[in-house]
Parts: structure tokens; sequence; C-alpha cells
């Protein structure tokens, strides 16, 4: 199929991760490292392994702590650099340059005023323009082969529209968590999706196939924003769910794309975040198999 690539990403990082508070008071959730990496740029480096080189990162407008650190950490900082060189720390300030050259970024702030995930995409319009683009929650990342972004990517370029990436899931707790799509398979992996509920509550579900983090929308999604906007009562958050209702309402078609032999990382509440701290430090090259052999010391 005809249509523009994409080659740019939204990364949604406007919040205030409560649910870590008060770790979080003063240090962006999105910088709590995983190991040594912190989440932002494991999501960033994510992006850029499917082709993706412009970011948009959209920050926090009540913060300038916030958004400042996290514009630090992909900005050059020259004198540590120069210090690590001089200390024949090679090949730390080689993975410093490496996160400050892998990809064009760019930073806007969120709009004051309503809530909610569409108002934070609507504050990228202006970088995104009239092309398609990827959209991403910065607190949770998948490793997959291939790619869990290249999935989408290579989904897109078949099947055109817009891409929603869903994980299989039959937990009912999950109805509180994600938003559910029903529809007719078109592929193996794919879902012609008819329709896309909300949170619909517990046990309440009505497919076993949850959208999740990852998504590829065309620009008519702004527009949808806009509408979904002036529609909603004063104080209402606005979900992005609301604008994709909107553009299926108008003929825009979306597409479910189930993610394969992935591995799914929720980084965004502290069990999670726990959870990906083990898992990835036993498989650490570094001292992975010594932090496998001390858990079962454990004996727990």
């Amino acid at each position: 199929m005809s249509q523009k690539p994409v080659k740019k990403a939204v990364v949604l990082a406007a919040g205030f991760g409560t649910r870590f508070l008060p770790a979080s008071k003063a240090i962006p959730k999105l910088l709590f490292p995983v190991i040594d990496r912190p989440i932002i740029q494991i999501v960033a480096e994510e992006i850029v392994k499917a082709g993706i080189t412009e970011i948009i990162f959209v920050l926090s407008p009540f913060s300038k702590n916030f958004s400042n650190a996290i514009k630090s950490h992909f900005e050059p900082f020259p004198s540590l650099n120069e210090l690590l060189l001089k200390t024949g720390k090679d090949k730390l300030a080689g993975e410093l340059e490496k996160i400050e050259k892998m990809a064009n970024y760019s930073f806007v702030f969120q709009k004051t005023g309503r809530i909610g995930a569409a108002i934070a995409i609507d504050s990228a319009r202006q970088q995104v323009g009239e092309e398609p683009f990827l959209l991403l929650f910065a607190d949770e990342f998948y490793y997959a082969d291939p790619p869990w972004i290249s999935q989408l990517v290579n989904a897109y370029n078949q099947l055109g529209g817009n891409i929603l990436g869903c994980i299989r899931t039959s937990k009912p707790e999950d109805g509180n968590r994600f938003g559910f799509i029903t529809g007719e398979k078109v592929g193996q992996t794919a879902t012609k999706v008819k329709e896309l509920v909300e949170k619909p509550g517990f046990g309440k579900a009505p497919s076993d196939l949850a959208s999740m983090s990852g998504m590829i929308f065309q620009p008519e999604i702004f527009e949808a924003i806009s509408e979904a906007d002036k529609e909603l009562p004063e104080g209402k958050e606005l979900y992005h769910t609301y604008a994709i209702q909107k553009m299926m309402g108008k003929g825009q078609i979306f597409y479910g794309v189930e993610y394969q032999n992935y591995r799914f990382f929720d980084t965004g509440d502290r069990l999670g975040y726990l959870k990906s701290l083990v898992e990835l430090g036993m498989e650490y090259p570094d001292f992975g198999s010594e932090f496998k052999t001390w858990l079962k010391s454990l004996k727990i």
C-alpha cells in the first residue's frame, strides 16, 4: 500500500509518577534506572531500533526540574565526557555520546487546562505536522523478536491505516487497566478493529485483546482530539480512545496488531518496576549469574 512512512515518534512523558512518591517528588520516575539505564532511555533505544530517529518528548508544564532533568539526559554534557576521557573511561564516554547522537530530540510541554493522554498527544501537533507518527507511553516497554516497534511499523507498511499494539490477556483485573478491541482477524497477527472500549471494568472486557503502548496514528487524530475536547464537559479527562472512536466514525481504519515473541516490562507501578529490575538483573552480563545465585540463597 502507498502511504507516508513513519518518521517521527511522540513519547508521553508528562506524568508525576504519583505511585512512586516520595521517591518521584524530585526525580522524574522516567529517569529511574533499570540497572544502569533510565526507563525513558530504553524506550528511546527501542524507537531507534525501528529506524525512527525523530523523537518528540511531551513533558510536564508544572515542573521545570522534571523537564530539565529529562532534557539533560539526552543532551550533550561536554565536561562530563571530557572527564571520562581524561580518566580512561573511554567506553562510558562512548556510551553517553551514543545516547546524545542516536536521534534528533525535541521537547514540548503538555497543554494546561483539561487533562488526559489526548491533550498530551495534541501538544505535539506542530512538531508532527501532516505526517503519520508513532505514539508511546514512556513508562512501559517490551523486548521482542523482532523488536516490538518494528512489528508495528512493519504492520503499518503492509496494511496502512492506523495501528494499535496489543497483547492477549484474560485476567479479569486487566479490565480496569487497559482498553480492549473487538473485530475481525485479517492476518496472523492483525485484527481490523470494530470497537475499542476504554477500561471496561473488572471482568467486563469484550475480548482478550488489550490495546497497549505502541500506536501509529494518521495526523487526522489531531482534529478528532479537538472535536472531542469541545464535546466533553469541563473537567472530564480526555482519553485518546475518544479521538480514536471519532476517527473510526469518519471511516478511518484501525488495526490491532498482537505483539509476538515479547516480554512486557510495566515500570509504571512499584511491583512492575521491581519485577523488571529482577528479571533484567538476572540477565545482566556483568553480574547476572552472581545475582541469580544470591536470589536462590534467600530460599524464599
